[in-house]
């Protein structure tokens, strides 16, 4: 059982722990299950002889087994936390490695919504039962099998009554969680659901304002609200017929008890005292199959929720990358492409079909063509955030499969389509591919990517707070921010995704400007959507329907090139752009 083997695993390095709860444990129960044959010699010892030294001496004994009893009780609930915490802490530590080492497509399968609560809400309940069993479930079969034993020392001949009340519960229990599993199982799913579509509104927020879509999306939400509602009042529902059936039994037992039991006060087969303690230790053992069953209401989700961790630690990536160097990090940057195809799984064809060029280094290289045409593919096939069913891609002449994932990001830098900032300061942000970095180095690499003069107007200029995402900055100075990024890298191959396209023409053309005397020397791909952009590089590969259909310089494609001709006529006036 998956359960099983994730609490096992991560729980055998705080054995010490666990074993202090077992001992404290014994030693609390051990105490709470003499507390009543005490209380019964005082009556039968004390009251009904009149002995007030013996009631005063067996007195001051209870109260000393009592204040062990809470001693002991509250070390091993502090045992049981420490290693409750530290389970769920490893278990989110593992959780998120294997999440971080998830390729894109792995990564697009299991969905966003569904990582975040198998890392979050899924650890917790894993963390939950843990906590629970050590401070409960370790005490429930000691107290029962305890009292059992106690209560056949008192009165053997109402053993019946134990035996058919923790028969009844053992019924009543195996029920509910035959109707529980399923629903815990629904119900995780949901949470899934209302965890993705919150994010999803979260981070589009300005898009569905700016669309007018916040009755469609509060009605979106209303939906996944609702069904997550539904099976949570099902879960409900069972809680509140169980409690009140457990009650039902132990009120029942109670009086059974007391039924019997006066009877046989009444032929001198048992004393009041004895009938006493019968009846608290058949409190105590009912009130430990009572701490069995709200475990039990606890297993069935926890169970779900270990099942659905362990599906993802057993996702095997379909990226691996090597643990040693086994080729040299590329020092030059030169790019090769060798007949690359490369198509999602279940799709009806590929997305890049037979894509071969070379991108020399110190020179620059863009790609231009209609949106879908698998311009940025391009560049995740050279960042390994997908592998190629067909052909290679080396660097220097080294294949990057062959690469560690340390050379690989020391040799490559990109700047996303999408840019994101992690929240922090500004420094901290463009010391984010070189923790080394000197102010100095940091404010140069704004000047080249025109974000010097913004940042400058803050009040704490690089100590700025950024906050998630990059929310606290407009999208073009979110861009300028992640080109100094890639600057301040200084790595031998620099990806440019449409990294752009937020500029307006001014600040495009000034950066544009400095950018090569930055790059020089590096290898530099430009996928843009403006031709104005692309205008003065070296090589020009124009991609349509995932084919690399034309190349050439600007000029050349003028002259040669009828989509890229189009391309410009959609732009620019032919004259123009000669």
């Amino acid at each position: 059982m998956a359960l099983i083997a994730l609490t096992f695993r991560h729980a055998k390095q705080y054995w010490p722990f666990i074993a202090a709860v077992l001992g404290l444990q014994l030693l609390s129960t051990i105490a709470a299950l003499w507390l009543p044959s005490l209380n019964a010699q005082i009556i039968d010892q004390g009251i009904a002889r009149g002995d007030t030294g013996f009631i005063w001496n067996t007195g001051g004994t209870m109260l000393l087994v009592s204040l062990a009893q809470v001693a002991t009780a509250v070390t091993a609930v502090y045992f049981g936390a420490r290693t409750s915490m530290g389970v769920g802490r490893d278990l989110r530590r593992e959780v998120y490695r294997k999440v971080d080492s998830l390729s894109t497509l792995e990564a697009t399968k299991f969905g966003a919504g569904t990582l975040i609560t198998r890392g979050t809400n899924d650890v917790q309940q894993i963390q939950m039962l843990v906590l629970m069993t050590l401070n409960f479930m370790v005490t429930a079969p000691i107290m029962a099998v305890g009292g059992i034993i106690m209560a056949l020392r008192e009165d053997a001949g109402m053993s019946w009554l134990v035996w058919a009340s923790v028969a009844i519960l053992a019924v009543i229990v195996g029920f509910l969680v035959w109707i529980l599993l399923p629903l815990f199982r629904t119900m995780q799913t949901r949470v899934d659901t209302i965890n993705g579509v919150l994010r999803e509104q979260i981070m589009g927020i300005r898009v569905v304002r700016a669309f007018v879509r916040e009755n469609f999306e509060a009605d979106r939400y209303e939906r996944a609200n609702r069904d997550i509602t539904e099976v949570s009042v099902k879960v409900g529902n069972v809680f509140v017929l169980m409690f009140p059936v457990i009650m039902m039994v132990l009120h029942f037992a109670t009086a059974a008890v007391l039924w019997f039991g006066g009877h046989r006060v009444d032929d001198g087969l048992v004393q009041v005292g004895s009938l006493t303690a019968f009846l608290q230790y058949l409190l105590q053992i009912l009130m430990a199959v009572m701490m069995g069953v709200f475990m039990t209401m606890m297993i069935p989700r926890a169970v779900v929720c270990a099942e659905r961790i362990r599906e993802l630690l057993d996702t095997r990536s379909t990226l691996s990358f090597p643990s040693e160097e086994a080729v040299p990090t590329p020092a030059a940057g030169r790019i090769e492409f060798d007949r690359v195809t490369f198509g999602f799984p279940g799709a009806e064809k590929p997305v890049i079909t037979g894509a071969s060029f070379v991108a020399e280094a110190g020179k620059t290289t863009a790609v231009i063509g209609s949106t879908g045409a698998g311009k940025t593919v391009l560049l995740n096939l050279l960042l390994r955030l997908y592998d190629p069913q067909e052909g290679s891609i080396t660097i220097d002449g080294a294949p990057v499969d062959a690469l560690t994932r340390a050379q690989l990001a020391q040799a490559v830098s990109l700047v996303p389509q999408r840019p994101y900032l992690f929240s922090g300061t500004i420094a901290s942000n463009l010391r984010f591919g070189r923790a080394d970095a000197s102010d100095e180095e940091l404010w140069e690499a704004l000047r080249i990517a025109q974000g010097d003069d913004f940042v400058r107007e803050k009040e704490l200029g690089l100590d700025e707070p950024v906050s998630q995402g990059g929310t606290s900055v407009s999208g073009g100075q979110r861009q300028r921010l992640s080109i100094a990024r890639a600057l301040v890298a200084k790595p031998r191959v620099y990806l440019f995704d449409d990294s752009f396209s937020a500029l307006d023409v001014a600040t495009d053309a000034r950066l544009r400007a400095a950018l090569p005397h930055a790059t020089a020397g590096a290898t530099t791909i430009i996928v843009a959507q403006r031709v104005s952009t692309i205008t003065e590089a070296d090589q020009i590969l124009v991609v349509e329907a995932g084919e690399i259909v034309d190349r050439g310089t600007h000029a050349e494609l003028l002259d040669t090139s009828e989509v890229y001709r189009e391309i410009v006529r959609s732009q620019l006036e032919a004259t123009e752009a000669a």
